[in-house]
Parts: C-alpha cells; structure tokens; sequence
C-alpha cells in the first residue's frame, strides 16, 4: 500500500473497522486523538499537506515519529528533523528539570539506529 494517512468521517469509522486489522499495525488506522477523524475533511487534509507532524510517546517516554519516506531528499530528512526536535523542545514542560532529550536516534524500518547527539541539534 501505497499510503500515508488515512483521514475519515466518523460515520465511515463503522465500515473501517472491517479492514482494521489491515489499517492498524501499519499506523493508519484513523484516530479521533491524531485528527484524523473529523467532519471538517478540508482543513483535515490541508494540515497533512502542509506536513503536520504527528508523533506517538509509550509508557518510557520513548518519542516515535517519522521524518520522511524513501522517496524524500536529504534536505527534506534534515529540516523534518530539525522540525521535530524544535517541537519537541517547545513542547518541554516548564517544571521539567535537568536533560530533557537524553539520546537521538535515526533509524529506517527494520534497521538499526544510528545515535545522534542531542547537543549537535541547535534549536
């Protein structure tokens, strides 16, 4: 499957959950929490263009996200990347104390991880 996101109505969320176990474990799955399942389709599909970034943290405050696919040009890899990180560092709550990103990793699918060092990103 050729797909990046899947943005529904919530009407259609009855007929999506047949396909569900296709949809989920590949992250596509619309989400009323990502906002991907909205009445307002238009603007929904106007973020995504405009290259929303959408991010997931589990129980070990392990940040996962995408920066690009295959098909993307290096510059493009770096300035999502540096995108993600500033958010991140925005994101920081003001009562957080000491290194809030402890270690940066890059990795492509079903690869190992390249360590990047956190204070080589200026924000």
């Amino acid at each position: 499957m050729d797909i990046d996101v899947i943005i529904a109505t919530p009407n259609v969320m009855a007929q999506l959950g047949k396909v569900a176990r296709i949809l989920g474990p590949r992250g596509l799955m619309p989400n009323p929490k990502t906002g991907t399942v909205t009445n307002d389709i238009a603007s929904a599909v106007a973020e995504v263009k405009k290259g929303k970034i959408a991010f997931r943290v589990d129980k070990f405050g392990i940040v996962h996200a995408s920066i690009g696919r295959v098909s993307f040009e290096p510059q493009q890899l770096i300035e999502n990347a540096y995108e993600l990180v500033s958010t991140l560092q925005k994101m920081k709550p003001s009562s957080a104390k000491g290194i809030y990103m402890r270690t940066i990793s890059v990795a492509s699918t079903m690869s190992p991880g390249i360590a990047v060092d956190p204070k080589s990103i200026k924000v």
